[in-house]
């Protein structure tokens, strides 16, 4: 199985629900549910989660990055007062959505759903962090040491996570939301996640006069 492949994002039809407001005013966090994995899946997450490479943005140059940045770090202002976290915040999400094949709006949708950008964040059922991961997955593919409230940890499983549901439903990403959050055939948590992602977290766009506007060093 590829853990890193490009995310199919139209293979799957998810219906837009209409939401008022600008984000979620309550986080729908589910559970993950803990399965048998093979052997060699099980060495292919373990791997993907221990590797600690550097986050780095992934743009054709650098005022692309500037640009993405700025316009996303505007967009979580609310959310995440601080310009500092919110950096350091996008920064981590953007290197590991790229790294695991996931675009790294849908991350950004998928957490707004999940915890409310609630980095302390603990579901009912016990999922943890801004991702919501359940803490079977560290004895399942981590290492005692992992902690699941650490921001690049959480972000690395949670990605991690949503690729292996992704593979195993074959693109489908309705059907892999479905299995994230633990409510697999629903519709109601797809639509959600769709939802902010149109209403949130579209892609900025860097046209030529704002490109200008762009500090140049």
């Amino acid at each position: 199985m590829r853990l890193i492949t490009q995310i199919r994002t139209h293979s799957a039809t998810l219906t837009f629900a209409t939401a008022l407001g600008c984000f979620s005013p309550v986080a729908l966090a589910g559970a993950q549910a803990e399965g048998a994995l093979s052997a060699s899946v099980r060495a292919v997450l373990h791997r993907a989660v221990s590797d600690q490479a550097a986050p780095k943005l992934a743009f054709a140059s650098q005022q692309e990055a500037q640009f993405w940045l700025a316009e996303m770090s505007g967009r979580l202002k609310k959310k995440m007062p601080n310009e500092e976290d919110r950096r350091e915040f996008l920064s981590t999400v953007h290197y590991e959505a790229v790294r695991a094949g996931l675009d790294p709006h849908l991350v950004l949708s998928l957490i707004e759903v999940e915890s409310a950008f609630n980095k302390y964040a603990v579901s009912r059922v016990g999922a943890r962090g801004y991702m919501q991961v359940m803490p079977f997955w560290v004895k399942a593919i981590g290492t005692r040491d992992h902690n699941l409230f650490h921001l690049r940890v959480n972000l690395r499983y949670g990605c991690t996570i949503m690729r292996h549901y992704l593979d195993l439903e074959k693109g489908n990403l309705y059907r892999a939301l479905g299995r994230y959050n633990g409510s697999l055939g629903q519709a109601e948590y797809p639509n959600l996640v769709k939802a902010a992602w149109h209403r949130n977290w579209t892609a900025p766009v860097l046209t030529r006069s704002k490109e200008k506007q762009l500090p140049t060093s």
